[in-house]
Formats: structure tokens, sequence, C-alpha cells
């Protein structure tokens, strides 16, 4: 099975799930390697703590790396949300820890959570959608900030309508700059297989942006589930491999040291 490189354990504010748990489960899967990628949400307005103990995380996790190399090759990942007035924090957070792999997510606008209802109050679906473009063209932007784009359009998920009136056609503009200036930083996106299961029956982003992005020349795609439980975990990845194929991709991408690694499909 390809790797999981998106999953989340109890250091993240929404999971209850042990580490080991995760660990485990992807050995019984049949995974050669796996990068935990907790969340780091910093200074934002939530009523769920999504900051990190970065010393406890690449402590612990680098404790479990040498307990399982003979059994799985364990990489240390992160998932930061980002903000663009973070970007000094990022810069210092990253040159203190020795992480494979970031993922670069928008998660908060102005500090406010996009996933609640809130976000949508009082405007047309399509205006929030396109201010959550236009806020993840700004963050991958910032080049150091990450390796890989997280669910592009992860917004799709949380929207009145999901993906019902939703297209990569009808916000062609805005999603063609952010995938022309991932490519252009040296970034890459991840397929994220979690609209399967939050009812928008695509990943994120949408088959027809990863198409595009391949169109545009991008390379450089992770594969992620995720998952916050071990049932999650890899989930849909048979999927996700036959769609890289029909995209255009003959491989996926694998981090270490926060240099990608090209593995055929």
């Amino acid at each position: 099975m390809l790797p999981d490189y998106h999953f989340h354990s109890d250091f993240s504010g929404d999971s209850n799930t042990p580490m080991r748990s995760q660990i485990e489960q992807a050995i019984l899967l049949g995974m050669d390697s796996l990068c935990v990628t907790d969340h780091h949400d910093y200074d934002v307005d939530s009523p769920i703590d999504f900051t990190l103990d970065p010393d406890l995380y690449y402590q612990t996790m680098s404790g479990l790396r040498e307990e399982y190399k003979d059994r799985i090759d364990l990489r240390i990942g992160i998932e930061l949300g980002l903000q663009p007035h973070l970007t000094q924090y990022y810069s210092g957070l990253l040159k203190r820890y020795d992480f494979d792999y970031v993922i670069g997510s928008t998660h908060f606008i102005n500090r406010k959570d996009a996933a609640y209802p809130e976000f949508f109050e009082g405007r047309r679906e399509e205006e929030a959608y396109l201010q959550y473009f236009k806020a993840t063209l700004e963050n991958v932007r910032m080049k150091d900030a990450y390796d890989a784009a997280g669910h592009m359009d992860y917004i799709v998920r949380y929207g009145p309508n999901k993906a019902a009136f939703y297209s990569y056609g009808a916000y062609q503009d805005i999603i063609d700059e952010i995938l022309k200036a991932v490519i252009e930083n040296g970034n890459g996106i991840e397929l994220n297989t979690a609209g399967y299961r939050k009812g928008i029956g695509q990943p994120n982003p949408s088959k027809d942006i990863i198409k595009r992005y391949r169109e545009l020349g991008g390379e450089i795609i992770t594969v992620g589930s995720d998952a916050h439980i071990p049932e999650d975990l890899g989930a849909d990845f048979k999927t996700a491999k036959e769609l890289l194929k029909h995209c255009g991709f003959s491989y996926y991408t694998e981090f270490r040291k926060r240099k990608p690694e090209f593995k055929p499909l």
C-alpha cells in the first residue's frame, strides 16, 4: 500500500488516537513507510486547541522512529495551519526541528475557522469559497513554510451544499494562480482522500485540479488519508492510485529531510 503522508494522533487537538495505534495499523496494512503530520495551528480563534508542543512531539516521534525502525520507515512531519502574518514564526519553528515533511494548509482565515458554519453566514457559498482560495493563494506564496499544499479545496467539505455546485471550472482563474505559485516555488500538493469520507464524493483537491496541476508541470504529489482514527488510515488509497495515473502521473512522492523522493506507482 502507498504510504500515508497525512494523518493525526492525540498530539492533534481533534484526535484521541494514540500514536502507536496509528503506527500499528500502518504495519497491519502493509505500508513500508509512514509520515505523521499532527496539527499545529498557531494564533487562531478556536474552541479546540490546535497548537502542538513541538519539543514533546519531536522527542516522542524520534523515540518511536527508533523503536519501530525494523518494522516501518517512520518519518516525522507536521501540518502547519498557514496564515501570512506568521511567516517569521514558521521560519523559526522549522529551523529548530529536523522535520521530514511539512504540509501547509489553509484552515483559518483571519484567525477564524473556515470549517465552522459561521464562516458561511450572511453570504453566498461561492463568495466563501472564493475567499478561501484567495487566502490559499496568499499562503502558498510562503515558499519555505511548507513542502506540499494540503487538501487544496478543503473548504468544499464544509459548505452548505458541499460539492453540489462546485467545480474547478467555476474557480479556474484563482486555482490556476495557486497551482502556478506552488510549482514556481518548487513545492507540491497532496492528494487527500478524506473528501470521499466527508460526503463530497471526490478527493481534495478534486480530480480536475490534480489533472490541471500535472498539465502545468506539477510533479510533487503526496497521498494522505487525513485519518484521525486507525480505521481511516490509508482509506481509499487504491482509488487514489488509479486517479493519479488517470491524471498523468506515473509516480507519487515521499519526503525525507524535506527533500522529495519520487516512487513509481
